[in-house]
């Protein structure tokens, strides 16, 4: 395991400034910080490089027709995490995570086609030695996640956050809804392409890549940020952060009440992602706590006052393979490799 990199309050404070937005100025974080441009650079470069963040640029999968999967991966103990690390290795799996005593592997996928989707469900994943079992939930709607992040770091002054453009409240988000779906070019796809291993690439990097000029990169990333198929994400290990217990809950949740339990997860600090999925279980909440006791008081206090819920599983994470699609290995982000 790594030696984790010691933060202090500046090194949380640009976190949070990234939360808000990865790509904001260097210039401009250094003016909220109230610290020098080649402090905030410094600093920033010594995270990214010991793993400790990565800012990616993320399209959000209903807005763009992503087929978006939560997968239950069943294997023979001796198997899951070479099938984990296999899995983590796919450019459409975006998170890999093993749990539930080293036999069961949760990941998301995000295929560009039903026919991508399918393959992996039904071919794929069958016909892999040593796994006993998958079933797959759609993502039906997800109530917080994505643009919103995670409010693990509260370091910045409300009138620090209002200057990197968002308000100090944290309100839901609905994806999906009211929203028609928007159709990527491959220009656009060779963008996000590049972003997706780093949101703060330069628009030389991003117009080579995409065959555009640089102001015609500019314009289209701007463009698809205004129009909500892209998000600029700061993704880390909370572990760095002193958050210890990482769980995945699947909840079931009478179907009047459904949208009313969703919305009530979406409000819960130690959540960074809860969506409505198929299945038995209609909600799915990740949950990040400082230790086990935290996570204890959470279930029996935030939990069991959400409405509408009738029965809670808890499937503990027992190692991150994968994270918004950077691989974890010694406890840092890395580049995953290149898809063949």
């Amino acid at each position: 395991m790594t030696t984790p990199v010691p933060l202090d309050e500046l090194d949380r404070g640009l976190m949070e400034a990234l939360m808000i937005d990865g790509r904001a100025p260097f210039s401009k974080i250094a003016e909220v910080l109230e610290v020098s441009d080649q402090t905030v650079v410094r600093r920033y470069r010594r995270l990214r490089t010991s793993g400790m963040l990565r800012v990616i640029g993320l399209p959000l999968g209903n807005r763009v027709g992503l087929f978006e999967s939560w997968l239950r991966v069943q294997c023979a103990p001796d198997a899951a995490l070479a099938v984990a690390e296999a899995l983590a290795r796919r450019p459409d799996i975006s998170w890999v995570k093993l749990g539930s005593g080293g036999t069961e592997i949760n990941c998301l996928t995000k295929a560009r086609t039903r026919e991508d989707r399918d393959g992996l469900l039904l071919d794929k994943l069958p016909r892999t030695r040593r796994v006993t079992g998958v079933s797959a939930h759609t993502i039906l709607r997800v109530y917080y996640g994505g643009p919103t992040g995670w409010c693990g770091l509260d370091v910045l002054r409300p009138g620090q956050i209002a200057a990197l453009g968002q308000a100090p409240a944290r309100p839901p988000v609905v994806h999906g809804q009211g929203q028609e779906r928007y159709a990527l070019d491959e220009a656009e796809h060779a963008l996000l392409a590049v972003l997706a291993q780093d949101g703060r690439a330069g628009y030389p990097e991003l117009a080579r890549a995409s065959g555009l000029s640089e102001s015609t990169a500019r314009r289209r990333i701007d463009r698809l940020r205004e129009l909500r198929a892209l998000y600029f994400d700061l993704e880390l290990v909370p572990s760095a952060l002193g958050y210890e217990a990482e769980a995945t809950l699947l909840l079931t949740a009478a179907p009047a009440r459904l949208a009313e339990a969703g919305a009530a997860l979406a409000g819960h600090p130690e959540v960074p992602f809860a969506a409505a999925v198929t299945g038995t279980a209609n909600l799915m909440a990740a949950v990040v706590c400082r230790d086990t006791d935290a996570l204890y008081t959470y279930m029996t206090e935030r939990i069991g006052a959400v409405p509408g819920i009738q029965h809670v599983e808890v499937i503990p994470t027992l190692r991150n393979l994968k994270r918004a699609g950077m691989l974890v290995e010694g406890g840092r982000l890395v580049d995953p490799p290149p898809a063949p």
